[in-house]
């Protein structure tokens, strides 16, 4: 079994994870997502695994400047090839770890409602799924969450 490193994302790692995501989420648009300034200036509490120029996995994520009780997992990706490896799941757990050490009770994150796998994930993870103003197939759901049509699932993980 290959031993997996868990590096702080780096401002390098921009244009490789910025030219893979939408092809990691089988063509969906989701590059606007991966902004630079995530890279460069939100990175202290954000990995990688993998070299810069291919990175297999990666977790964005910060502790909020509003309330730095709360940390929040803005996004994760896994290369498709290195999929149901454990590699999401070592993220997070990084990311719990220091965040907790820096003085974060809790961790939110949030995914599209159409993604059941990222939905039973965080599940898995002990997230619990936030009260929304809607159900859509039995899944509370937050209408217009990240604008007109775009419904978001919200989770909540105590540390």
């Amino acid at each position: 079994m290959t031993a997996h490193i868990i590096r702080p994302l780096e401002s390098l790692d921009y244009e490789f994870v910025s030219s893979a995501v939408d092809d990691w989420w089988g063509g969906r648009p989701v590059r606007a997502l991966v902004h630079r300034i995530f890279f460069e200036h939100l990175n202290a509490t954000s990995f990688a695994i993998g070299p810069s120029d291919d990175v297999q996995a990666f977790l964005i994520g910060f502790v909020s400047q509003s309330d730095p009780k709360v940390a929040y997992i803005h996004f994760v990706g896994v290369s498709p090839t290195a999929r149901a490896s454990g590699l999401a799941r070592m993220l997070y757990e990084h990311f719990f770890k220091l965040v907790g050490a820096r003085g974060c009770t809790e961790v939110r994150s949030i995914t599209s409602v159409a993604n059941t796998g990222s939905i039973a994930f965080h599940r898995k993870l002990g997230f619990t799924l936030l009260p929304g103003s809607a159900e859509i197939d039995g899944v509370p759901v937050t209408l217009n969450y990240a604008g007109e049509g775009q419904h978001r699932v919200l989770f909540h993980k105590a540390l």
